[in-house]
């Protein structure tokens, strides 16, 4: 396996990190407004992938990340649309709600998005690195093993153990993980390692609450914040374009439409 991995060199100031975008324009400006606010500089934004999914504004939302110089590490969505897929690529079971319901938005993302953006997509990082207070940071989207790999916040210490021998077969030893994909922030300690999932801004985390969460790395440690954002207007933007398939609903009521991929001890 051939991985295309960026280093990012040392970042000993405070480190914003977020995932998942997910195409929800109103949640994109809200986040790097809040980076601006907090004098983050570009080069201590990170994202862990999914720019780019269940919204109304897929071509607005990369061009916005883009635009902020950030760091971005590919998500499924990227690696799928860069290539032409005909489906996310997020390992949904087939036939499941989740695999029927992303029929919808994947074909309203490929079809907005044109070669230039594809061309960006195309050319993310598979794994990014950085130094923060001597400590040794990779970033990841779901797994390395498979990017649309789900890792949850009760998944077995060997999972998680998994990715990390691999991220440690290329880049040596690591201290922190930060990860994505899954939709859930979470943060767990395996081994000698802490692995951190940042969450994402673009849709709450079935929890009945509208914000999205986003962490800040400072000092060696975490927070996970929550993120308020135009969650109404982001969601009329979804029913314009006809994105009515119960996503527009979750940004208002804080519940996904399906809870099918989620392990039994979170539905």
């Amino acid at each position: 396996m051939v991985m295309k991995v960026s280093d990012l060199g040392c970042l000993d100031g405070p480190v914003l990190l977020f995932g998942g975008p997910y195409s929800n324009l109103q949640a994109t400006r809200a986040l790097l407004h809040q980076a601006t606010a907090r004098k983050f500089d570009s080069d201590h934004l990170i994202c862990t992938g999914d720019v780019v999914a269940y919204g109304a504004d897929p071509d607005a939302s990369v061009s916005a990340i883009r635009a902020s110089g950030c760091a971005v590490v590919a998500g499924n969505c990227e690696v799928q649309l860069a290539d032409g897929a005909g489906d996310c690529g997020c390992g949904f079971s087939p036939g499941s709600t989740c695999d029927r319901l992303s029929a919808g938005w994947y074909a309203h993302a490929d079809a907005a998005l044109g070669r230039d953006q594809r061309r960006w997509m195309k050319s993310l990082p598979d794994l990014a690195v950085f130094s923060h207070q001597g400590r040794r940071c990779a970033v990841i989207h779901g797994g390395i093993s498979d990017v649309a790999r789900f890792l949850w916040p009760m998944s077995g210490d060997e999972e998680f153990q998994n990715e990390i021998s691999i991220i440690e077969d290329e880049l040596g030893k690591v201290d922190m993980v930060f990860a994505g994909h899954c939709g859930l922030a979470f943060q767990r300690r395996i081994g000698r390692v802490d692995w951190v999932n940042a969450g994402v801004i673009g849709m709450p985390p079935n929890d009945g609450a509208r914000a999205t969460r986003f962490a800040i790395l400072s000092g060696g440690d975490v927070w996970i914040e929550t993120l308020d954002y135009d969650h109404a207007g982001a969601a009329a933007a979804m029913r314009r374009v006809g994105l009515t398939q119960g996503y527009d609903s979750a940004l208002e009521s804080g519940y996904w439409p399906s809870e099918d991929v989620l392990p039994p001890e979170l539905r």
